[in-house]
């Protein structure tokens, strides 16, 4: 069990669209070194439930609580202020440029003259590379020429390197092959190691018991439960979504 205070603590959180409650009333957690996955069919609430810590969507009640003290989240960039990164689906990379313009992009480093400081922002990359994908090589080639797998690095090592404490990754290994998948969730245990929490958002009920730490099943903007991966069977987990029961809790 954790003990201590939570990364990210969200407390009774609701968000409404036009009447209808996309979110009602969710709490939810996330420790250091842990990760959660969220689960739940497309129209679940858990997209929405992330972009609200993101800073995407702004709550309309309930509050986010980072290393026990109350934030104020309502832009991506408040978000940013407390080292929360986003990695969504699309990456958001610059395909015709290299891991280390992709990694400052708009953050570019400058020589004391204000030149764009490529060697230092190479080296960096190189150093960070290290950390987390000690295989990857290809520093030079525009991320389009890049795997699936190399690019999500590159995406992680831009949230790392600016100092994120908070994780959230939008389907992952969505459209990657096995070998691909295997290099991301290498990638999610090295930044347990260094103490990062991590949401993970994904369909995939035996991806999630391989990756994560706890599940949170959400369905019809509610939170059905949250359990630890060894305490459930993916039974469980698909019961929890496609019924709305948690059968830990009944039993």
């Amino acid at each position: 069990m954790n003990t201590g205070t939570p990364l990210v603590e969200m407390k009774d959180v609701s968000i409404a669209f036009g009447g209808v409650k996309a979110v009602d009333h969710v709490s939810i957690e996330l420790y250091p070194g842990e990760v959660v996955g969220l689960l739940g069919h497309n129209g679940a609430g858990k997209s929405t439930l992330i972009k609200m810590l993101s800073g995407a969507y702004k709550m309309d009640s309930g509050q986010i609580l980072i290393n026990g003290k109350e934030a104020r989240i309502t832009t991506p960039r408040d978000a940013r202020d407390h080292n929360i990164e986003t990695i969504y689906q699309t990456l958001a990379l610059a395909d015709n440029l290299d891991a280390a313009s992709n990694l400052f992009l708009g953050r570019e480093l400058t020589t004391r003259l204000g030149f764009v400081d490529d060697a230092t922002m190479e080296a960096e990359t190189r150093k960070i590379m290290a950390r987390l994908n000690p295989n990857f090589k290809k520093l030079k080639e525009p991320v389009s020429a890049l795997s699936g797998g190399q690019r999500q690095s590159v995406a992680i090592a831009r949230a790392v390197y600016f100092n994120a404490q908070i994780l959230i990754m939008d389907e992952p290994t969505a459209a990657l092959g096995v070998h691909e998948t295997a290099m991301v969730a290498e990638l999610i245990q090295e930044l347990k190691k260094q103490g990062l929490g991590i949401f993970l958002i994904s369909h995939d009920t035996r991806e999630m018991m391989d990756l994560c730490d706890r599940v949170a099943v959400m369905k019809n903007g509610k939170m059905v439960g949250s359990e630890r991966v060894e305490d459930v069977t993916e039974d469980d987990i698909l019961s929890m979504i496609i019924l709305g029961k948690n059968p830990k809790a009944a039993a």
